[in-house]
């Protein structure tokens, strides 16, 4: 049996693919399959040129290409996703980072107005907003809270492989009463996506991704926020900020909430896509 090469591994991924993924996202899921068994960077696969692929490599490209033919995304996969310059652990108990949550991160590190000594994340899942703010805020104390004990298992796994000092709790936010401390700023992207928006949704994230994190009752889409914003008036210093990401059609109906429960300087912002995404609102 003749050996294969790397070119030729990447038309049969190609041609298996192409009906399930955009040709851009194709390319890239051959360089982090390649990446991944060959262990190497970019610049390093750049350099094999059309190697021969041994064996070994081989058998795992093709379970890898398989996976991925039947929707699984990569990174349960391979079982790392990057974030804001990390690169973290994921598997099927934690969403998969996305790109619009790195944009919230932007938003909470860059905005000069905000407190951010005492931060909490509330429903972390891998944990990628609270260690992102961490890297970037050394000397900021940081909370995390999951329901999900499998979750805070993957979070746990991230904070001691990035030794970071984020402090996780297993807390359901829908139940907690105690309210011994209080914070300077709370993030959160709580599950915000309707039953009714299924049918929009990729296959690849209805199969595979934790619908606990993901789906709230049609007759109830803004429980999180509501319960989240309550608790924040006892949670928040004065004046602390409250930072969501949020449901694209609930804009509007999450900013009234939070102006109804008092909130002011409310502010909302469009993701690189230009879709509604962010959340801002000052405790009063």
């Amino acid at each position: 049996m003749g050996s294969t090469r790397i070119q030729q591994f990447k038309d049969k991924a190609r041609e298996l693919l192409e009906s399930i993924y955009p040709d851009t996202e194709i390319q890239h899921l051959i360089k982090l399959m390649l990446q991944h068994v060959l262990k190497v960077n970019s610049t390093q696969l750049l350099m094999l040129g059309n190697k021969n692929l041994n064996e070994v490599e081989s058998t795992e490209l093709n379970s890898i290409l398989e996976r991925l033919g039947n929707a699984e995304p990569i990174q349960y996969i391979i079982g790392s996703s990057e974030f804001y310059d990390m690169l973290l652990k994921v598997n099927a108990a934690v969403l998969i980072p996305r790109p619009e949550t790195e944009e919230l991160v932007h938003w909470i590190l860059n905005d000069q107005f905000v407190d951010k000594s005492k931060i909490l994340d509330i429903g972390t899942g891998s944990g990628c907003i609270a260690l992102a703010l961490k890297n970037n805020l050394s000397n900021s104390y940081i909370e995390a809270w999951d329901i999900s004990k499998e979750a805070l298992a993957v979070a746990q796994q991230n904070v001691t492989k990035l030794n970071l000092d984020v402090n996780l709790r297993n807390v359901d936010v829908l139940s907690h009463s105690d309210s011994d401390q209080t914070f300077s700023c709370i993030v959160s992207n709580p599950p915000y996506v309707r039953n009714l928006e299924k049918e929009m949704m990729e296959p690849n994230v209805l199969e595979f991704e934790p619908h606990l994190a993901l789906f709230v009752e049609d007759d109830d889409a803004l429980l999180f926020y509501r319960v989240i914003a309550q608790k924040g008036l006892d949670l928040l210093k004065e004046n602390g900020t409250l930072f969501f990401e949020i449901n694209e059609y609930l804009e509007e109906a999450t900013a009234k909430l939070l102006k109804c429960l008092g909130y002011k300087s409310i502010e909302c912002r469009k993701d690189m896509q230009g879709k509604a995404r962010m959340l801002k609102a000052i405790r009063p």
